[in-house]
């Protein structure tokens, strides 16, 4: 606060505007100098050994072509002599930071990393001069990022000679022609390994691929683990029911998450990030920010309360279905009124029907509430509706649970690292076919839903009246509310 003050008092001789900007970079000063403090600082030291194992994602593992790294007075690299140079592309989610690190940080050689990005704008005379320098600097690595943008497959189009082609027809040249690239090695990354040309990935060019997927809970753990020794932690954290809430998250959001927990320690003033600021950042990456200043009146927080109390109880009397976590009808900036969370005990793999008409039913449990005390409907349940319209159509589609379409693939996805968009491989009948279904099955499980809702109308008017009070709640004051009865699942 030092730095606030002393602007302060100049802030008298200053104009309105002037005071506003020096205010302003005196808050950031003392904001930058919290973060110091709490940030633990590196321990430089000579790397004697390194060992030649690349690893993803806290755990992934694949062994790398060099068999022995030295570091000495100028690089000595050995290369294992029954391959000489090793090409691979990796795929999947944050590639390029991955890559890098793995280049940078677990192989002490020359790295020569280029995004094609800009390479592309510059042809095939920059790809040439690219190999040449690499050539030069052997041994050492070449990392290209995003390779889609000039490794797409080429059109049947005999005339086509667009500089993209050039660009892709010098690169393939340059990996596997008459001269060879000894003691280079080349990576590439790309989020669309479907869209490369078939002369890229065949053997010889870019022979191996390594796919990197979201990790998993013991992945997530270890990735949090290692951004978090940037960062000075409370020791009582529990890294795993962290890693446990931030299922599905990618390497990159949960570095993001840990970003966010130091952040919110230094606003409230301390060098220490605990556990709750871990959970906090969970949700500020799930559902943004709290809106403090968001003003509901009694009737919409008491329906977004019955709301919300509606999928947690529905989910807690049923079988399979994970554990609720924390409920709270406090606004966010994503444009949620409230939300509930529910924490699986382990990653699952594999989801039976039961367990997926289950989670459709939990996804109709808000609307169910809003018709059982209110009567009536309201817009807050356009999430849950996609959602359980998504999960419903997968069902018929891709996971063969209906008995009339039985094992026949009615969809296909594509894109799989951007969001899989999926499109469908049928007739216009059996679409309209597909539709009475999809219909159907989340009609009944909202029925089911309601059901439920129906039969425990009294622990759904206590919890959802404690909810109103609380604005918050965590799933043990949930269970100990409802009782011997959510102890079913």
């Amino acid at each position: 606060m030092k730095n606030i003050r002393k602007y302060m008092m100049a802030a008298a001789c200053m104009t309105a505007a002037a005071a506003l900007v020096a205010c302003t970079e005196a808050v950031k000063r003392d904001t930058e100098e919290e973060i110091q403090e709490m940030t633990v600082p590196k321990k430089p030291g000579p790397i004697t050994k390194v060992p030649a194992t690349l690893t993803c994602n806290g755990g992934e593992e694949f062994t790398f072509s060099v068999s022995k790294v030295q570091w000495a007075e100028t690089y000595e690299w050995t290369i294992a002599e029954q391959e000489k140079s090793k090409i691979s592309i990796i795929d999947g989610q944050g590639t390029n930071v991955i890559t890098v690190r793995v280049v940078n940080d677990d192989v002490v050689i020359p790295a020569q990393s280029v995004s094609v990005v800009a390479k592309n704008e510059l042809g095939a005379s920059k790809v040439r001069d690219l190999f040449k320098q690499a050539k030069e600097k052997a041994p050492c690595i070449v990392f290209i990022d995003e390779i889609d943008a000039i490794g797409k497959k080429r059109d049947n189009q005999l005339s086509s000679n667009d500089e993209r082609e050039q660009t892709l027809n010098q690169l393939l040249t340059e990996m596997d022609g008459f001269e060879g690239n000894n003691g280079v090695i080349i990576l590439a990354a790309t989020n669309r390994p479907e869209s490369l040309d078939p002369a890229l990935t065949r053997p010889g060019r870019f022979d191996r691929r390594v796919p990197v997927e979201l990790p998993d809970l013991q992945g997530r753990e270890a990735i949090l683990r290692v951004h978090a020794k940037k960062i000075k932690i409370a020791d009582d954290v529990d890294f795993k029911q962290i890693a446990r809430m931030a299922s599905g998250a990618s390497g990159a959001e949960l570095a993001n998450m840990i970003n966010e927990a130091a952040l919110r320690a230094v606003r409230n003033h301390r060098t220490v990030v605990t556990e709750a600021d871990l959970e906090e950042s969970i949700e500020v990456v799930i559902a943004g920010y709290q809106k403090k200043n968001a003003v509901l009146s009694d009737h919409e927080k008491q329906v977004v309360s019955y709301h919300e109390i509606g999928h947690a109880l529905v989910a807690a009397l049923q079988t399979h279905s994970a554990p609720v976590q924390k409920i709270t009808i406090i606004p966010r900036t994503s444009g949620a009124l409230g939300y509930t969370m529910q924490v699986d005990t382990a990653d699952k793999n594999l989801m039976t029907k039961e367990e997926i008409e289950n989670k459709i039913a939990t996804f109709t449990g808000g609307r169910a509430a809003e018709e059982v005390v209110f009567g009536e409907i309201t817009t807050g349940a356009s999430n849950d509706i996609e959602q359980a319209t998504k999960l419903a159509r997968a069902m018929i589609t891709r996971y063969g649970m209906s008995e009339e379409f039985d094992m026949v693939a009615m969809e296909t996805v594509t894109n799989q690292y951007l969001g899989g968009d999926t499109s469908l491989a049928c007739s216009a009948d059996t679409q309209n076919r597909i539709d009475a279904k999809v219909v159907e099955l989340v009609k009944t499980q909202h029925q089911k839903a309601k059901n439920i809702l129906l039969e425990n109308r009294e622990k759904l008017d206590e919890l959802a009246k404690y909810l109103y009070e609380k604005e918050t709640i965590t799933g043990e004051e949930f269970m100990r509310i409802l009782g011997q009865e959510g102890k079913a699942q």
